[in-house]
């Protein structure tokens, strides 16, 4: 039996790229079936293009500056992207509001992972918030992007104890820990046909989630 060609992905990134980094790992590992296609970024100094280029994965740079308004952007980053005909569409760290356009053209298509356990703590500072809220968990999520800023349905996520002597940046460093576990988990799932978004919820092996699937629950029944 020929197993399928690994799913294209591409990956846009704009800062340095260590959940882009953690994919590539886990695809070199032989854990993910997926291609890395193209890595893309709109900030011409992310760090996370020299991770591209060492891995041997093409580099594109769309700077945002350069674009009379956000509608443009978005049509010159839509047509880069599809060159790659990618089946998935990954925003790691990519610090752009997408219009909507943009959006339903890559609909059940395109994840994006979030350092919190959402609906909480959706936007910016999710690990000060945290803290000053005094929660006892915090965590990241990865989920279906839709035209709500992080609002679309969730599909795993990962969760860390918070500690009593937590600072943001301690918080922070934990969370990333398992966002790196986390991405690529739920990169294989979509990429082994697992996963799909369908009537604007998440379905599991055929079966719609009634919650979002749990990265450490999820990695024990796979054991």
């Amino acid at each position: 039996m020929t197993l399928p060609e690994p799913m294209p992905v591409v990956v846009l990134i704009s800062g340095t790229g260590t959940n882009l980094q953690a994919l590539i790992d886990a695809i070199a590992a032989g854990e993910v079936r997926a291609r890395i296609a193209a890595v893309i970024s709109n900030r011409p100094g992310a760090g996370g293009l020299e991770r591209a280029r060492r891995a041997g994965i093409p580099t594109h740079v769309l700077d945002h500056t350069g674009y009379p308004d956000r509608a443009a952007f978005d049509a010159a980053l839509a047509a880069a992207i599809d060159r790659y005909q990618p089946g998935l569409v990954v925003l790691a760290g990519f610090m752009r509001i997408l219009t909507p356009g943009f959006v339903e053209h890559y609909a059940g298509r395109m994840i994006n992972i979030h350092p919190s356990l959402l609906p909480d703590f959706r936007g910016l500072n999710t690990h000060e918030r945290a803290l000053r809220a005094g929660v006892k968990e915090h965590g990241a999520s990865v989920h279906f992007v839709n035209n709500e800023l992080d609002g679309g349905p969730v599909i795993m996520q990962a969760r860390v104890p918070v500690r009593s002597d937590d600072t943001p940046q301690t918080l922070a460093a934990r969370v990333q820990q398992r966002e790196h576990r986390l991405y690529p988990r739920v990169v294989g799932l979509l990429a082994d046909g697992l996963l799909k978004l369908q009537g604007g919820e998440v379905w599991f092996d055929g079966t719609p989630l009634d919650a979002p699937l749990d990265l450490d629950a999820q990695a024990s029944a796979e054991d």
